[in-house]
């Protein structure tokens, strides 16, 4: 379903970005992975292409619109087209409420929501009807912990900026959703405690290949009766109900 297709992953260095770039070359999809960290990016895309998967490397702060913009450009030179978009690069930044200024707001809203909203736009201008978009959200952008007013905010931005994407690009055929990952352990694994596992419903506490798959099923060509949904992955803790003894 994928195979020749042109796919975008941002920060598809490491983490679920990874995951979600190697799922999709994986399927035949030509991967282009854009992110701040070239070594680690290059690294990636040298091993595929090695084991025969076919992928490309670009440098890019996903919040510089310029940059970006020349990013894209030359991937449509190379590939003609845009046919998928995973937004997942962002920034995480937790603090005191005392303590965050003007500065501390810019730099995540710009990375983590603007980027959204200017990348689609500028992804858009290439995609052909049944092109698909995918934004990572976060459970953050319907709970919280205190002192996570930066972080929550701009989750919520792409939660809303999501539904209104898909209604204004339903007038080219492309679809939007996004996807609000809970607890995805991108470390080590083999590290969590049994307690760790045991408040998760599911049984276990989540792994990028989990958000991977749902990004494969919300860019699947053949699915094209969902669009402006926001998918909770999280092994059910947003629905678990908590008593205190």
């Amino acid at each position: 379903m994928f195979k020749g297709k042109t796919v975008v992953v941002t920060g598809g260095a490491k983490g679920i970005g990874k995951a979600t770039a190697f799922a999709f070359a994986n399927k035949g999809a030509f991967t282009a992975i854009v992110d701040v960290n070239e070594k680690e990016g290059q690294t990636v895309v040298q091993e595929w292409k090695k084991a025969g998967i076919d992928a490309a490397f670009y440098t890019a702060d996903v919040g510089n619109t310029e940059e970006m913009a020349n990013v894209f450009a030359c991937i449509v030179e190379k590939r003609g087209t845009i046919d998928i978009l995973i937004n997942n690069a962002g920034v995480s930044s937790f603090g005191s409420i005392w303590d965050i200024n003007k500065s501390d707001w810019d730099k995540i809203m710009t990375t983590n929501a603007a980027s959204v909203l200017f990348n689609s736009r500028e992804a858009a201008k290439y995609m052909e009807e049944g092109g698909a978009i995918v934004n990572m959200c976060s459970t953050r952008q319907s709970m919280s912990e205190a002192n996570t007013e930066l972080y929550a905010a701009s989750k919520g931005a792409i939660y809303s900026l999501t539904h209104a994407l898909a209604m204004t690009f339903s007038e080219k055929g492309i679809r939007v959703n996004s996807i609000s990952p809970g607890w995805i352990e991108v470390g080590d694994y083999s590290q969590l405690r049994p307690e760790d596992h045991a408040q998760h419903p599911a049984g276990r506490v989540g792994k990028p290949e989990d958000i991977a798959k749902a990004c494969l099923y919300l860019a699947d060509p053949e699915n094209t009766f969902i669009t402006g949904e926001n998918i909770v992955i999280d092994g059910g803790m947003t629905r678990k109900m908590i008593y205190l003894s």
